[in-house]
């Protein structure tokens, strides 16, 4: 076995690259926690794995050539798109904190991320930490080795990247549109809520000047979001979850899809 993975370093290194560019660019593996020398082992090891099955058709180029570094080039791009679509999942819970984190008086409470590698406000990082553990819990890593690399391996290549570029663009901006869309689903209710008790809290005041609810506003936005958000986890859960099978039968049609329009 070692003896052919030594004359079939070419390929290998194809394979090993694609790996460690998703590695690299999927959360929780491409935190700075997780040492580059775990990921290049993992990537490696992955490779080695997959690399029988691997769709291998058009790799054959003399290595150190100009056509070999732009398929190194375009096996590290599949990688990133795919990593770059697992994150976008996350993004959408990630944002929906966002939307409402102004709305509950949290917007000067930005700190940084470290599971999202970026300035966060609070509900942003919290919302965040929750789809990580259901990440976690419904068994999203075996899912991504499963389907992001071994059946996309089976799949494309850095070929079939080329030949069916557009499908690949139009797919990361319907992503990114589904995004914003499932984020504003997930924060419509606490948002249009705390909208509604702004609502209350100015009419009150100007009803009854002596009452000062004003002052006492904040401290009531910030007790219904939190009582919302308790009444509405287990739901917004049972959410991020569909939407995590949906994207990985999106990704699966698509890898469907571009190997009929290449066979």
């Amino acid at each position: 076995m070692l003896e052919q993975l030594v004359s079939g370093a070419p390929v290998f290194f194809l394979v090993a690259i694609r790996c460690f560019a998703l590695i690299s660019t999927v959360p929780l593996l491409s935190t700075n926690a997780v040492p580059r020398a775990a990921k290049a082992a993992l990537a490696g090891y992955t490779a080695f794995i997959v690399l029988p099955s691997a769709l291998s058709a058009g790799w054959n180029v003399p290595p150190f050539s100009l056509d070999y570094a732009m398929l190194v080039i375009g096996e590290a791009l599949i990688g990133i798109i795919t990593g770059f679509y697992i994150s976008l999942i996350f993004g959408a819970f990630s944002t929906a904190g966002q939307f409402f984190t102004y709305q509950m008086g949290f917007g000067a409470s930005e700190v940084y991320d470290a599971l999202a590698q970026v300035e966060n406000p609070l509900m942003g990082q919290f919302f965040n930490l929750i789809a990580m553990l259901l990440f976690l819990q419904v068994r999203g890593f075996h899912q991504l080795f499963l389907g992001g690399i071994f059946r996309s391996f089976q799949s494309i290549n850095a070929l079939t990247l080329a030949a069916e570029r557009e499908q690949f663009l139009n797919f990361l901006l319907r992503g990114l549109t589904e995004l914003f869309f499932d984020a504003m689903m997930i924060a419509l209710p606490i948002l249009g809520t705390l909208f509604l008790v702004s609502i209350c809290t100015g009419l009150l005041s100007k009803a009854a000047p002596q009452m000062n609810l004003l002052s006492e506003g904040l401290p009531i936005t910030i007790l219904v979001a939190f009582l919302l958000l308790t009444w509405l986890l287990p739901i917004l859960c049972n959410v991020f979850i569909n939407a995590f099978d949906a994207a990985f039968i999106r990704f699966e049609d698509l890898l469907s899809s571009v190997t009929g329009a290449r066979l």
